[in-house]
């Protein structure tokens, strides 16, 4: 999976991932405040239709829309493409950086250690 989400559409991703299958309607009622307009919504359910990360089901005039692309898959592709982009694809220095700049701090190292051991 090479395509990326916007700010936007991934915000929209996040909602149609928590509710699984969501009308236009619900998709801008579970959006935080402030809401955007329901055509701005729209046009960006029709990109992610597009870009192949949602489908859509039709009931007469309203289309109930539902991910094509799970969470946990865009989510591996994301990290990977970031890793590669600012880490030369080494994830030992993406761990490193972030216990340089302390958002992962030693104790939790090991404990991710641990975790990981245990699979």
């Amino acid at each position: 999976m090479a395509k990326n989400l916007t700010r936007a559409e991934e915000q929209i991703m996040q909602v149609i991932w928590k509710l699984h299958k969501a009308f236009l309607r619900e998709i801008i009622d579970a959006l935080p405040n402030p809401k955007p307009h329901s055509n701005t919504v729209a046009t960006i359910l029709k990109i992610l239709t597009e870009k192949e990360f949602i489908g859509i089901e039709v009931f007469g005039r309203m289309h109930r829309y539902f991910p094509l692309i799970s969470k946990e898959a865009y989510s591996k592709s994301s990290m990977k493409n970031f890793v590669k982009g600012y880490f030369d694809g080494s994830f030992s220095n993406a761990v490193s950086f972030m216990v340089k700049e302390n958002n992962l701090s030693i104790e939790d190292l090991e404990l991710l250690l641990k975790q990981l051991k245990k699979k």
